[in-house]
């Protein structure tokens, strides 16, 4: 059991980030390969992903560089999630590069404790080494995770959009509960279940929420207590919605979609919305708003998740395309 907790200055620096942190999904994708656990929720991206490694010529890399170094188990290098990487993979990439070497020693020493460790890793303290693994993750980046960033960006755009409502409802507390099966939220403590039993004190720094889309089951906080604390955790996943889509859009004329009620549902979900509110803000029935985010949803433009007792729907990629693209009198033809 982790158990974070926190102070009125905590509760009051705790935010959730705005974009999918690029090496936390790296780390997080290395361990859907070492796990069956959830396999059903990347049944897609599993498929794709092993082909593209392998047509690539990256399945080696995979089993003997990155694979080793984050291992599914109570540990593995705090080095390797910077926090720079909140500005883009570029960036994290180069706080890897620049990582001193006394750290790197020490936390793959703490792997070789925990979990093991090839004898390979303390050579990750030279910068050679370093830049190989640098551009290992990279390429491993660019191959298994970036073809579907979009997907995942709407799906941590959606998450957002759910915590932002339960924060103005119901303050930072509330944003702080129905964050998943895992986690409990019992004033002042944030209770999770965790590796190992662990107490981490904020002690006025705050908390960032990092919602992961290959995060699964249990969250996951840096090792090292005296780093900013994050806590990455799962996006909730439905058999339903599981798959990532290998085309947004269904090919039905978008004329058909932009008549008058269905443009304003469409831009009532830019916000977030649930079926209700779509309903008030359209002038319609809650059945006959449903079927209008049926059809909005079947075309690719919106995405549709549980959010407690409600459903809450959210704009895809390609609905806030097509939303920048029309122009009001267009959306009430």
């Amino acid at each position: 059991m982790l158990r974070i907790h926190f102070t009125d200055a905590d509760l009051a620096r705790t935010r959730v980030a705005t974009a999918p942190d690029p090496l936390w999904e790296i780390c997080a994708s290395l361990h859907r390969f070492q796990s069956r656990n959830g396999r059903w929720a990347y049944a897609e991206w599993y498929r794709t992903a092993r082909a593209r490694l392998h047509s690539t010529h990256l399945t080696r890399t995979l089993r003997t560089l990155l694979l080793p170094l984050v291992p599914r188990a109570t540990y593995f290098p705090d080095f390797l999630t910077p926090p720079e990487a909140a500005e883009g993979l570029d960036t994290g990439l180069e706080a890897i590069l620049a990582t001193p070497e006394h750290r790197v020693l020490d936390e793959v020493g703490i792997l070789a404790r925990s979990s093991g460790a090839p004898a390979w890793t303390p050579r990750l303290a030279e910068p050679g080494m370093r830049k190989e693994l640098v551009q290992a993750m990279r390429t491993y980046y660019d191959t298994a995770i970036a073809p579907h960033s979009d997907h995942i960006q709407a799906r941590v755009d959606a998450e957002r959009a759910g915590r932002a409502r339960a924060l103005l409802d119901h303050g930072v507390e509330g944003m702080l509960q129905n964050l998943g099966p895992t986690l409990r939220w019992q004033s002042p403590v944030l209770h999770t279940v965790y590796p190992e039993d662990r107490d981490l004190y904020l002690n006025g720094r705050g908390l960032l929420l990092v919602p992961s889309y290959f995060c699964w089951g249990n969250p996951v906080a840096f090792g090292d207590a005296e780093l900013d604390p994050v806590l990455i955790y799962s996006l909730s996943h439905e058999p339903h919605h599981s798959a990532l889509p290998g085309d947004l859009g269904s090919g039905a004329p978008l004329a058909a979609l932009l008549g008058r009620t269905r443009a304003v549902v469409l831009r009532a979900v830019a916000v977030g919305a649930t079926t209700g509110e779509l309903a008030r803000a359209a002038g319609v029935s809650a059945s006959s708003a449903s079927q209008h985010a049926t059809a909005l949803r079947d075309a690719g433009l919106i995405t549709s998740h549980r959010d407690a007792a409600s459903v809450r729907h959210t704009l895809t990629p390609l609905g806030a395309a097509l939303l920048r693209a029309n122009t009001p009198d267009h959306g009430s033809r």
